[in-house]
């Protein structure tokens, strides 16, 4: 057996974010994850400037490797595109624009398989002697004992941690068992993802494109660029729409690359390169309680995933941060209580809040089609409401600029 004072189950990003925290805090931790990595990871594979801008804070050695590896394509922002077809470009910088050649040296944004971002980070907790990584270990017993969790798994694994940080993903047992968050259909969406060659149209920046298709409500249909002439392409719909409408995903994405209008002709040399697969993602539309007794939740094991976008990683690496410096305190204090521990959700909430709060909003006004045919026009003029839907994939700081009254005036007022 095993004993630390803290082990993070699952090595995605969330997982890798807090171990890597961790040693740069100086303190030693055991990661276990079921999987052997590199393994896939069905996902969109979009990685916004939230992830540069994370990595920086936890080790800029980190964000200088990412931005050098050659696994990846740069992306520079997202299309969003109404069920009226009216489209907004919407740069992963507020400063974006399109003919700044200097914004082409400095990209923030990425698309790369989940395969090589995931493989990525375990190579970076590799480099740390103060992390032990176990692969191929399934963890399937969580035993809450006086000074501890024990923490059981395949082949007679055990270890024993002051404290857990739990990170393995959407369908963790955890969170339903011990945090007692189960999936809601209102707020959770249902995924599709497939890999295509040669797809047409693409954007000279490669931004990431979220197609708001009429037949598609509340949800949208995706095509992100990828090396190699490839592209990520899926459907994302509301979990509850899916059951109301009894919806086959897979058959409306293929109905749309063959029948609709703009689609098929940009599909018409595509070559359909993997399988179809289906997952779930577990959204950030309500605040939970994502920690308790020796335990926080990260990523999508705490229902964190924006409700308007679909983005994880980003949110993912920032709660993993986030629970590394709140353990690190608890170890100072000796402290593993849910009060102490409380300190996370109020800090996830305080720097994340603001921003799930308006995805969330964004997410309603899907239902309303008219109404968010209106707002993408008026977007496209307006630089204020450019800004708010950038700093979504940027710094999170949309806090500063809601608590404003100023910020409402120039936003009803801008039309530049």
């Amino acid at each position: 057996m095993f004993e630390t004072k803290v082990c993070i189950v699952g090595a995605g990003p969330a997982g890798a974010a807090a171990a890597l925290q961790l040693a740069q805090s100086g303190v030693e931790c055991i990661v276990v994850d079921k999987a052997v990595f590199p393994r896939d990871k069905v996902c969109g594979d979009g990685l916004s400037g939230k992830v540069i801008t994370a990595l920086n804070r936890i080790d800029p050695a980190i964000a200088s490797r990412l931005k050098a590896a050659d696994f990846k394509v740069n992306s520079w922002g997202v299309t969003f595109v109404s069920p009226g077809r009216h489209s907004l470009d919407v740069g992963y910088r507020p400063d974006y624009n399109s003919g700044n050649e200097s914004h082409k040296e400095t990209p923030i944004g990425y698309v790369c398989k989940r395969m090589d971002f995931d493989n990525f980070l375990v190579e970076e907790i590799k480099r740390r002697s103060e992390i032990k990584l176990f692969e191929g270990v399934t963890i399937d017993k969580y035993e809450l004992q006086e000074d501890g969790y024990l923490v059981s798994g395949s082949n007679g694994f055990q270890v024993k941690a002051q404290l857990l940080i739990v990170a393995n993903g959407a369908h963790s047992a955890f969170t339903k068992e011990v945090a007692n968050i189960t999936m809601e259909p209102k707020h959770y969406v249902a995924g599709i993802r497939a890999y295509y060659k040669n797809v047409s149209g693409n954007n000279a920046d490669n931004f990431i494109e979220l197609h708001f298709l009429k037949n598609l409500l509340p949800g949208y249909f995706w095509i992100f660029p990828l090396p190699n002439g490839e592209a990520n392409v899926g459907v994302g719909v509301l979990s509850e729409a899916v059951r109301k409408k009894k919806m086959n995903l897979k058959k409306s994405m293929l109905d749309i690359i063959e029948n609709d209008p703009v689609f098929k002709e940009r599909f018409k040399n595509a070559e359909l390169t993997s399988s179809i697969e289906g997952y779930g993602l577990p959204l950030g539309s309500k605040q939970r309680v994502i920690s308790g007794n020796r335990y926080m939740l990260v990523g999508d094991a705490a229902y964190l995933i924006d409700p308007f976008t679909g983005e994880g990683i980003g949110n993912g690496l920032y709660s993993g941060r986030i629970a590394a410096l709140q353990a690190v305190e608890a170890l100072k204090a000796n402290d593993f209580s849910a009060t102490q521990l409380a300190k996370y959700d109020a800090e996830v909430y305080r720097v994340m809040g603001p921003e799930l709060k308006l995805s969330h909003r964004l997410q309603k006004l899907i239902n309303y089609p008219w109404l968010f045919n209106t707002l993408m026009k008026i977007s496209s003029r307006n630089k204020q409401l450019q800004e708010l839907l950038s700093c979504m994939f940027y710094e999170v700081d949309l806090r500063k600029k809601l608590a404003k009254p100023s910020f409402y005036l120039k936003l009803l007022l801008n039309r530049n």
